[in-house]
């Protein structure tokens, strides 16, 4: 049998992950908001042993203040940034950036991005930018239109 290659997290939990998204995608299809995935994939987590916490706040702090809040999703294990979204579209660079910017803010080795309002479950499975400077926002406006 094939081992599974380790990921970023250092063992196989990002693909678990993706199989419990896998799991509620079969389950209940595309057409609902992106809060009713949200709250599927965190039993379908939960349910698996994945210990995974919903709204998960995280602070982006600058010069000893608070000068941003994100709000994850889902976080697993605490260490994996889990994205959540339901859009009729494929996945743009906007919903890539939002990820790594919270991969950067919340220091964590690994994220996963899944669309459930497709057809076909669609997912990206990110790391953290290696620079420290500014994450680039690249996204549907900067798209040359003939």
């Amino acid at each position: 049998m094939t081992k599974l290659v380790t990921d970023a997290t250092g063992d196989q939990l990002t693909y678990k992950i993706i199989g419990a998204a896998m799991a509620v995608h079969n389950q209940l299809g595309p057409g609902f908001k992106e809060e009713v995935y949200e709250k599927a994939l965190f039993v379908e987590l939960n349910q698996r042993g994945i210990a995974t916490e919903r709204q998960y706040q995280i602070s982006v702090e600058h010069g000893g203040e608070v000068v941003g809040l994100f709000y994850l999703d889902l976080l697993a294990e605490g260490k994996v940034v889990i994205e959540v979204k339901a859009l009729s579209h494929q996945l743009t660079n906007d919903e890539l950036a939002q990820v790594i910017n919270y991969l950067k803010a919340a220091e964590m080795p690994v994220g996963l991005l899944f669309n459930f309002g497709r057809r076909k479950l669609e997912y990206r499975r990110l790391f953290p930018p290696m620079t420290s400077g500014p994450v680039q926002r690249v996204g549907r406006d900067d798209v040359k239109r003939e």
